[in-house]
């Protein structure tokens, strides 16, 4: 048996008021959280403060539709890839250091793209922003977990759901004042971020010390680089296709061949690595392949959204940046609602699938009625539609997530929930890519179709307007700005009408997902569960007939595993009265809990052989946590608490 400390537990830092294992105080807590919610911070604001700032950044820089769309999906490609990643290094590697290598990764890629001279620059800056944001995004669980114990995580994770909610409501409305504020303007929504990662440095430097828990981690490189040249080239293609070369061109039978070859060597790569990014196992499971491909469709509607409703108030409209963020609220209020009071009346219930399915039909009525979108369109109209499709996407994420997670073991739960994230991400990602080009073909059709509505005069104008970069609307005649809002009014209302039959198939797929109630069980009792099955069947299998049922209880009574031992305290004290012992798995589920008797003796049973967590409290000495390694015979384990609580 080894005894070694817990990572996942509390930990102070050394000099902070106690030795290096014993419990964080609460200030302690909230002052190393502080550093982690600021940097979390800056990962959700890099993407929503640009959001309603990239029409005049693109149009400043003189780049056209197709890098619009790439500024987005450069940074959505970089956190889908770089995700995973994070999670593996954070095994083997300092969180620490992780955490404020990925924060000076997002300082650098911020203060390159808020330099940028040209869209190419920018575009670089948001792979090297989204490496960051993908590390800060992934590493913040991560921390949470090893800083605060399972028991208590409940009353801080709250924290970063706050986090995420003001940044994504309130960063498209600080992007559009930035841009909007003349001695400020749009190259301050990139440098915005910077200050908060910095004060993040500082404060994780002085307040977060977490021990280093070093296990075997193979990281999946080979699948990681795959899957992102597999997409990169297909986008690739997508963006030039129907500018630069026809879609049935050598062009494109090469570039789609080439993208084929690499996803297949994606999946032969996940075949062979030890811990790959997508355990191709998991598709076994019906329900995981289902909400995985659910979520790819998903992932496309709701990009779509954020991407191309600033598009259209500020270019189909004329509004400005900041108004537009304000005109886009109906969406996120809709977002929020829908995902708070689905998630509690599911968690009262039980059933999820009846909101899932509702989801998919309201995301599909939003988007069908937008694609009636023009110019001229009346904002309640637009709100009400907003707002359907906000509620359909709130329904439908978390409840995919939810559903993959009620099919599969614990030892599964984190591989499942990454897998259907990492197909919304990539749904995201191409669908982006996709639209852009579509609408930049769609708003040269109806800007072709229109024209000779202009006056000769207005026509030359019209023209230099039109020449490949995003239009400046306030510096146009008024003929032709009406021109080139009904032509980007119309396309934009078509990209969402081609959004619809997306969503219809994400809803279509759903329907095949089978119900099945939520569980009231923890994974350890799983756990249990699962070892007393395969003791009943090799029970079966040796007498050649069924075993009755009541032998499932001796079968767990039989396979359990001893675990005991007495608790002290230093020099010559007595034995210490009173306390309680909790056994839990690594991942912070509580299998067992023993009272200490007068003696100080206590015991519990381990569900099996394996690595567990035991938790000692004790009255006047605080808590302490250790990792035992049980085996197939006893194992007896004495506790010594030395450190007073106070």
């Amino acid at each position: 048996m080894t005894t070694t400390p817990q990572t996942g537990v509390r930990a102070s830092a050394p000099g902070a008021g106690g030795s290096a294992h014993a419990p964080m105080t609460h200030p302690q807590i909230m002052r190393a959280l502080s550093g982690l919610l600021l940097g979390l911070f800056c990962a959700i604001l890099s993407s929503t403060v640009v959001t309603n700032a990239l029409p005049r950044i693109i149009g400043d820089l003189g780049g056209g539709q197709s890098a619009y769309t790439w500024v987005v999906t450069a940074s959505l490609l970089a956190v889908t890839a770089s995700t995973p990643l994070w999670g593996k290094l954070a095994d083997q590697f300092s969180k620490k250091v992780l955490v404020q290598s990925a924060l000076v990764v997002y300082v650098i890629g911020s203060l390159v793209a808020g330099l940028a001279p040209n869209p190419a620059t920018l575009i670089t800056a948001r792979v090297i922003q989204g490496l960051g944001g993908g590390g800060l995004s992934a590493l913040a669980q991560v921390v949470l977990a090893a800083m605060i114990s399972p028991r208590e995580r409940g009353r801080y994770s709250g924290y970063l759901g706050a986090v995420f909610a003001v940044a994504t409501v309130g960063g498209p409305l600080l992007g559009g004042v930035i841009t909007d504020t003349s001695w400020l303007g749009w190259r301050w929504c990139l440098f915005v971020g910077i200050p908060f990662a910095l004060v993040a440095l500082v404060v994780l430097q002085r307040t977060l010390n977490l021990p280093v828990n070093r296990c075997e981690v193979k990281v999946d490189w080979a699948g990681a680089f795959f899957v992102t040249a597999s997409v990169c080239t297909l986008l690739i293609w997508v963006t030039f296709a129907d500018d630069k070369y026809a879609w049935l061109s050598w062009q494109t039978y090469t570039l789609v061949a080439a993208a084929l070859v690499l996803a297949l060597a994606f999946l032969w790569a996940e075949t062979k690595a030890a811990e790959p990014i997508i355990p191709l196992r998991l598709f076994r499971n019906p329900t995981i392949t289902l909400a995985s491909v659910s979520s790819l469709f998903v992932g496309v509607a709701l990009f779509a959204g954020t991407v191309f409703f600033s598009q259209y108030f500020q270019l189909a409209r004329g509004d400005s940046p900041t108004k537009s963020g304000v005109m886009t609220i109906p969406f996120i209020a809709g977002l929020f609602v829908s995902s708070t009071v689905s998630g509690r009346i599911i968690t009262r219930t039980g059933k999820w699938k009846g909101w899932l399915l509702t989801g998919g039909v309201l995301l599909t009525a939003g988007l069908a009625l937008l694609g009636m979108l023009r110019h001229d369109t009346s904002y309640p109209y637009i709100a009400c539609c907003m707002a359907l499709m906000g509620l359909g996407v709130g329904m439908t994420l978390q409840n995919l997530v939810l559903c993959t997670q009620n099919q599969v073991s614990p030892a599964d739960l984190g591989a499942a929930s990454s897998t259907v994230t990492f197909f919304r991400s990539l749904g995201g990602a191409v669908g982006v890519s996709v639209l852009g080009s579509v609408l930049t073909t769609q708003i040269g059709h109806y800007a072709a179709e229109t024209i000779t509505q202009l006056t000769p005069q207005d026509q030359a104008a019209a023209a230099k307007a039109s020449g490949g970069g995003l239009p400046d609307l306030a510096s146009l005649p008024a003929p032709v700005r009406n021109w080139l809002e009904g032509a980007y009014g119309h396309a934009i209302g078509d990209i969402f009408l081609y959004v619809a039959p997306v969503a219809l198939i994400a809803f279509l797929v759903t329907v095949f997902i089978k119900e099945v109630p939520l569980r009231a069980s923890s994974g350890l009792d799983q756990a249990a569960a699962q070892v007393a099955q395969v003791v009943v069947e090799d029970a079966e299998a040796v007498a050649g007939v069924p075993v009755a049922a009541g032998a499932v209880d001796e079968a767990v009574r039989a396979a359990a595993i001893e675990v005991r031992g007495r608790i002290r305290v230093a020099g010559n004290a007595p034995v210490l009265r009173g306390g309680a012992v909790a056994l839990t798995s690594e991942e912070g589920r509580e299998l067992g809990r023993a009272e200490v008797g007068d003696d100080g003796s206590w015991r519990l049973d381990a569900p099996g052989s394996g690595r567990y967590v035991l938790v000692v409290s004790a009255d006047g000495y605080g808590s302490r946590t250790s990792t035992i390694e049980v085996a197939e015979t006893p194992v007896v384990h004495d506790v010594r608490l030395t450190e007073p609580a106070g």
